[in-house]
């Protein structure tokens, strides 16, 4: 069994903060740290022997609501599964562990719904498909393992909405109000280039060329499919446009992007990308490596320290159409569907999307028929750069579902770029957003926890 990454992965849309910059840029631009999208699944791993499931009752009380000893052992199963190493912790303390950690994710739940924070199902569908992209599974597939794993359909959806909740809580309780000042900047530049910072993380763009295996492969199959990827990486070491390679052999949903994963700090890749392409050069082909959803085929296309002179970034052309979602007149299913017709008038020709843009965008770009101009790697928030990402140059998306409402995407171009000296900035600004955060979201985290009223009643199952 391939074990579903799903909510744990899911917790990376925690950095959908955008706000209107000084420079007056729209609004689904970021001012904060980009968040890679999820792992890739790992090796795979021997399955854990399952917790004994004991009677129904309460463990304790969060504000008057009940945390049952059902809720503890369904997370310790999961953990388990997901993460085997797990296992060392005594049973004892990973059980009190996991139930700290639902308290807290049900206080901060209450809180959210104090604020009137909201998820529509439209936004759970969207999120869903991501995870299935993100697994390099269809949805039907992963419905078919998710409920393989002990885990109904609709308390898959629960769990993908409360995370969901949980990240726009932690958005508009820590992201917003993270700022890193220009002193802050130049004190991390000149600590840089005295060799201060080498601690930090490089910055990593790679593309991918994946065979996917089946779950139930033979291993004779297997061995033809590993055949299949060691001839590919081979045409990619012999110098063949590894785009091309990319969009007439990958398995991945997302080939006619050309694979690129997206430029991000080492830490948000897979372990097992980063020790692949450790001692390869910028151009250079990996692989293939396996996991346990195939075969990839690595290039590495750029790898910098944050706001080093010489970084090169792909930089995409992009636009788009905005309809709100908070627009008393339309809910969010009704602008996609009106996006839907819009992507289908501008297929068949029939429409022009600047025209579209400038008539119906409710974003600030949309006197310029919805032109965001070129960007760089983290400036959009991540369902839109997800998205983007996917695209080929000239493709459209399907809707796409964010914060701010609704987006129809259209990438126009891509390039490679050094970074300029304001956006050499930006991404050490960016960097130390990241690391600011990560500490603010534990301070915050033990807030809303010691605000709450916690009452313990039986210790769970161990």
């Amino acid at each position: 069994m391939n074990h579903i990454r799903s909510l744990l992965t899911l917790a990376c849309l925690a950095a959908l903060t955008a706000t209107a910059g000084a420079q007056g840029i729209t609004d689904i631009m970021r001012t904060g740290p980009r968040v890679g999208p999820a792992p890739m699944p790992t090796q795979p791993r021997p399955q854990a022997a399952p917790v004994r499931r004991s009677a129904e009752y309460i463990v304790a009380l969060v504000n008057s609501e009940p945390v049952t000893n059902n809720e503890v052992q369904s997370r310790m199963e999961r953990l388990l599964r997901e993460n085997p190493d797990a296992e060392r912790i005594p049973r004892a303390d990973l059980v009190r562990m996991v139930l700290e950690r639902l308290i807290n994710e049900r206080a901060q739940l209450q809180m959210g719904k104090e604020y009137g924070v909201k998820v529509d199902e439209v936004a759970v569908d969207q999120a869903e498909q991501t995870v299935a992209r993100q697994n390099q599974i269809s949805v039907t597939e992963l419905r078919r393992r998710v409920a393989a794993e002990g885990l109904s359909q609709d308390q898959f959806r629960r769990d993908l909405r409360d995370q969901l909740i949980l990240t726009r809580l932690r958005d508009r309780e820590i992201e917003a109000k993270i700022k890193i000042s220009d002193t802050e900047v130049d004190q991390f530049i000149k600590e840089q280039r005295a060799g201060a910072n080498a601690a930090f993380p490089p910055n990593v763009n790679m593309a991918q060329l994946i065979v996917l295996v089946p779950e139930n492969a033979s291993e004779a199959d297997v061995a033809k499919l590993q055949q299949r990827a060691q001839a590919l990486a081979q045409r990619a070491r012999a110098g063949e446009d590894f785009t091309k390679l990319v969009q007439d052999n990958s398995d991945a949903p997302d080939r006619a992007g050309g694979g690129v994963l997206g430029v991000r700090s080492a830490d948000r890749y897979p372990a097992i990308f980063v020790e692949a392409t450790q001692s390869t050069p910028v151009g250079g082909i990996a692989g293939p490596i396996r996991s346990s959803a195939g075969f990839h085929v690595l290039k590495l296309l750029s790898k910098s320290q944050p706001g080093a002179s010489d970084a090169v970034v792909t930089q995409t052309q992009v636009r788009h159409i905005l309809l709100r979602n908070n627009d008393p007149k339309r809910t969010t299913a009704e602008a996609v569907a009106q996006l839907t017709e819009f992507k289908k008038r501008l297929v068949a020709g029939t429409a022009d999307f600047a025209g579209l843009a400038r008539d119906n965008s409710q974003d600030g770009t949309s006197k310029q028929g919805g032109d965001l101009g070129w960007s760089r790697p983290g400036m959009f928030v991540p369902e839109f750069e997800e998205a983007m990402n996917r695209l080929a140059p000239g493709e459209i998306s399907d809707p796409v579902v964010s914060r701010f409402g609704v987006h129809l995407i259209q990438v126009q171009g891509r390039r490679e770029a050094k970074l300029s000296q304001a956006e050499q900035r930006e991404a050490v600004r960016a960097v130390m957003r990241e690391k600011r955060v990560e500490q603010a979201t534990e301070t915050w985290a033990q807030e809303v926890r010691a605000r709450a009223y916690v009452e313990y009643r039986e210790a769970p199952q161990t």
